[in-house]
């Protein structure tokens, strides 16, 4: 991982935090977080690692499960053990093979601002049919 704004951090596994986390550098989950995260590093969520809440990232990789808004202002990466569920908005999305991802998606340059102003959509979807 590399270092933004200092020494990377780590929630081991076995380890439970309930609360909120700010930090400028890089975060790896590899316990359970009830509660937000703000960085302006990279998210890892490790393969027993479980995030129920809000993440605000630059990057993020996940190979375990997240359930909750997560907003990655550049690459998201799904591992093939990855479970996602929620509200993700992202600049860019890559999905391995395996991964489960069960979210509504906003991607895009700027995606992950455009989804703090909560943009809703004035057209509704229509099933497809079959010709």
């Amino acid at each position: 991982m590399n270092e933004f704004g200092g020494q990377p951090n780590r929630i081991e596994k076995n380890t439970k935090i309930k609360g909120d986390i700010t930090s400028e550098a890089d975060f790896r989950i590899d316990g359970k977080l009830e509660g937000n995260v703000t960085t302006s590093g990279k998210v890892v969520i490790g393969k027993d690692g479980y995030i129920n809440g809000k993440v605000e990232c630059v990057n993020a990789d996940i190979e375990g499960k997240f359930n909750g808004e997560l907003n990655v202002k550049d690459l998201l990466s799904l591992k093939s053990s990855a479970y996602i569920e929620g509200t993700v908005s992202v600049a860019k999305l890559a999905v391995e093979p395996g991964a489960t991802f069960n979210a509504a998606c906003t991607m895009g340059k700027g995606a992950a601002s455009a989804s703090a102003t909560k943009m809703q959509s004035t057209t509704k979807n229509e099933p497809a049919k079959a010709s």
